[in-house]
């Protein structure tokens, strides 16, 4: 099973970005530039990335006292997957944890260069705030 782990460090308090990150819905604005939409109903969201394509992912946990959140994918390339986002109290603000693990593993080589722009989209968004 591949595993894609990337941290950000954010320079604001841990429960300012656990209020944005928590949201299931906010992944467009999160991620803007790599996602252009984020629908979501109950416990799943539709995606839309910058090239067109489109998936599905459902919540499978949120956790307010870890400030962690767990999705998965239901559709696309993935045998199985699933991911986390979790934001991390530090002495200079909070890390923000994004760990992904799915089978095929032969998906890393799509799937990273996503992770890291969403990891820097995430950065400049809140930096802009």
């Amino acid at each position: 099973m591949a595993t894609i782990k990337r941290e950000v460090d954010l320079d604001l308090a841990a429960d300012s970005a656990w209020s944005e990150v928590r949201k299931f819905n906010n992944a467009a604005k999160l991620f803007a530039g790599v996602l252009i939409d984020c629908k979501s109903e109950g416990d799943t969201r539709s995606v839309t990335f910058a090239n067109g394509s489109t998936i599905n992912e459902r919540l499978v946990t949120r956790d307010d006292q870890e400030r962690r959140l767990v999705y998965t994918v239901l559709d696309g390339l993935f045998t199985q997957h699933s991911a986390s986002l979790q934001i991390v109290e530090t002495a200079k603000g909070c890390r923000f944890v994004w760990i992904s693990d799915f089978l095929p593993d032969s998906a890393a080589g799509g799937v990273t260069p996503l992770v890291d722009a969403g990891c820097q989209a995430l950065a400049r968004y809140f930096a802009g705030r």
